[in-house]
């Protein structure tokens, strides 16, 4: 897909309007430079108050997608947790034209801190372009704008473009909606589970499906720095790690492992895969180079060592494993060498995964009878239960660091949801998808 950005110029206002912002901003002294910002960094935070009014049409022809791309964006804000979308039905001016300045005493007088101005039209050769506007709404200032040529099959992916930019320039950080999520898509009798490898948009759209089920597949992964994926798959035969190409559809064989092999997942730079071998009743850590195909064994004890996990920078990985009498994580050079136990609460720690921030690694916890979803700082200080339940397990970061997904199940005889919640612990989601899911890996950005 092809997206062209540029950089729509500040709007003029006049000098009524600047003096009613100036005016206003003097009232809000918790914002910086009178600008509406979140800090995110905080405990709990308040959501934003913001305002999303249906994007214009720039054509008859254009109200459809206008509308959409309006319900994405409010839908992403605020299943983020930090933004409180105001009802459009409260809404006192009504937005015809993004090339003039909003009544900002309208928006004030139903407490939107921001708010956001578009407009959708298809141009001569086809395409679609689509502008938006975010308006601090105190100050009267336009914080940021762009416009965007793409093709109209796109209008969602443009929708989460929006919404990353607008998360950004009011939280700080970046967003992490222009991302997807492969899963394992589960369907059929519990005892007879079809397991399909799918992907998705992070919210639960645009669902296909990559694998058709004749053989198990289990723990993709993506790439951090590609859109590429690593999974396994049992057929007939020894297990295989496949890497999967999403836009190609290409597939390769990583390699044939006899006995088994586990938890496949790449360096930061893509060009490695770290994984779990299993000999006799023990496993290790083994390396591959993707380009020679030279496999490096990085530990070697008589213990199960298994789902590593890269540092952000290639230095190091986190890892589980139970030479302590019990899965605890553990933390080694990535080339090998000793390893450092850092997790030393009740219970036994599993799955690891570093978060790309490099801030913390999040882990599934068992104990008491409960699967929980947790952070730690990567020393195993700070360690934070975020999610406890009958059955939680295999957390993934957000691209951004912020959010966690995981799958969770019930038993009986439903199957796995997947779910997000903010690494706070606050604000757990479930996210939609057409059957039982399970085994979640976020994608890196797509933009």
């Amino acid at each position: 897909m092809s997206v062209t950005t540029f950089r729509l110029p500040p709007l003029q206002l006049s000098r009524r309007d600047a003096v009613i912002g100036g005016a206003a901003s003097l009232l809000l002294p918790q914002f910086a430079q009178g600008q509406t910002r979140l800090d995110i960094t905080q405990g709990n935070v308040a959501p934003l108050p913001i305002a999303i009014p249906n994007f214009v049409a720039g054509t008859p022809a254009d109200g459809d997608v206008g509308t959409g791309v309006t319900q994405v964006i409010t839908n992403n804000l605020k299943r983020s947790g930090l933004f409180a979308p105001i009802d459009q039905a409260a809404f006192i001016e009504k937005i015809a034209n993004i090339d003039t300045a909003p009544q900002f005493q309208s928006w004030k007088t139903i407490n939107a801190q921001a708010l956001v101005t578009g407009r959708m039209t298809r141009q001569p050769d086809g395409r679609l372009k689509a502008e938006f506007r975010l308006w601090d709404v105190p100050s009267g200032q336009q914080l940021t704008g762009q416009q965007y040529f793409t093709s109209p099959e796109y209008w969602r992916r443009i929708a989460h473009i929006i919404s990353d930019q607008i998360y950004e320039r009011l939280t700080g950080e970046k967003g992490y909606f222009d991302s997807r999520v492969v899963f394992v898509d589960e369907t059929g009798p519990k005892e007879r589970r079809v397991k399909r490898l799918a992907l998705m948009d992070q919210d639960g759209a645009n669902v296909r499906y990559l694998t058709r089920g004749a053989d198990l597949v289990l723990t993709p992964r993506f790439s951090p720095s590609t859109q590429e994926i690593t999974y396994m798959e049992f057929g007939q035969g020894d297990p295989r790690v496949y890497l999967f190409n999403v836009e190609t559809g290409q597939r390769e064989i990583v390699g044939n492992f006899p006995g088994m092999s586990f938890s496949p997942r790449f360096s930061p730079d893509g060009q490695r895969v770290v994984m779990s071998l299993q000999q006799g009743g023990n496993s290790n850590l083994f390396v591959m180079d993707l380009r020679s195909k030279s496999t490096t064994r990085l530990t070697d004890t008589p213990a199960i060592d298994t789902s590593p996990s890269y540092a952000p920078d290639g230095t190091r990985l986190c890892f589980e494993s139970d030479r302590g009498g019990k899965p605890q994580i553990y933390i080694m050079p990535a080339t090998g060498g000793p390893a450092q136990r850092i997790s030393f609460g009740e219970g036994s720690y599993s799955t690891p995964v570093w978060s790309p921030r490099g801030d913390y690694i999040a882990f599934t916890k068992q104990g008491g009878g409960q699967f929980s979803i947790g952070i730690m700082k990567t020393d195993g200080s700070g360690e934070r239960i975020l999610t406890s339940g009958f059955h939680n397990e295999g957390p993934t970061f957000a691209p951004n660091g912020r959010v966690l997904m995981f799958f969770r199940d019930p038993g009986g005889n439903s199957g796995p949801s997947l779910y997000t919640v903010d690494i706070s612990g606050r604000n757990e989601q479930r996210v939609p998808t057409p059957g039982f899911a399970s085994d979640p890996a976020w994608s890196p950005l797509l933009s």
